[in-house]
């Protein structure tokens, strides 16, 4: 049963979908998966469409055609599943990178930045295999890297929720009602 400010928050949307930004372990899909299931919406997870368009694993992508052709592949995958109506939407870590990108977020979506800490991140990445960034010798120093490299562009997010260690129903609805806040924000705003 959804609640009533998810119901009010479904009609605010209107049109646009809720768009997850944020680096890799911040918890996008998990999160993605539990907004979509309480707001009654699609859920798409952008690197598993561009692996099904590519009939390749993001590592494969990585590895035979490189990170550009698969940045590109990004690109097309999030515009299309952009314009294919409302829904939650999982980005990978780099695509609010591409301004591009960040510029057909603002247009048919609300941008969300689940911002987690380097321990955390951490935590949650360091045994994955699928994360072609992190075959490295030290991935903690990659995030880190990553985090200085991305965290000011994921700032630009219109909603910024902290991803902590604790259950991720609990973060979706820390979502929902830093989403709801924004848009009665926004409508406040025009109506003065």
């Amino acid at each position: 049963m959804r609640s009533q400010m998810a119901t009010c928050l479904k009609s605010r949307l209107g049109k646009r979908s809720l768009v997850l930004v944020g680096l890799m372990g911040a918890g996008k899909s998990t999160i993605g998966r539990c907004l979509a299931k309480i707001l009654d919406l699609p859920f798409c997870d952008s690197d598993h469409e561009i692996e099904s368009v590519s009939k390749m694993t993001i590592p494969e992508l990585f590895l035979i055609d490189g990170e550009q052709t698969f940045r590109n592949l990004e690109q097309q995958v999030i515009f299309r599943l952009l314009s294919a109506g409302v829904s939650v939407l999982a980005t990978g870590g780099g695509a609010f990178m591409n301004a591009e990108i960040r510029h057909a977020i603002r247009r048919h979506g609300l941008s969300i930045w689940l911002k987690a800490d380097l321990d955390l991140l951490t935590k949650r990445v360091l045994h994955k295999k699928n994360r072609p960034l992190l075959q490295q010798d030290n991935p903690r120093n990659v995030l880190q890297k990553l985090m200085n490299e991305r965290y000011p562009v994921y700032a630009e997010a219109d909603i910024i929720v902290p991803s902590r260690n604790t259950c991720y129903e609990i973060i979706a609805r820390d979502v929902i009602k830093a989403t709801d806040h924004y848009l009665m924000a926004c409508k406040r705003s025009f109506v003065e």
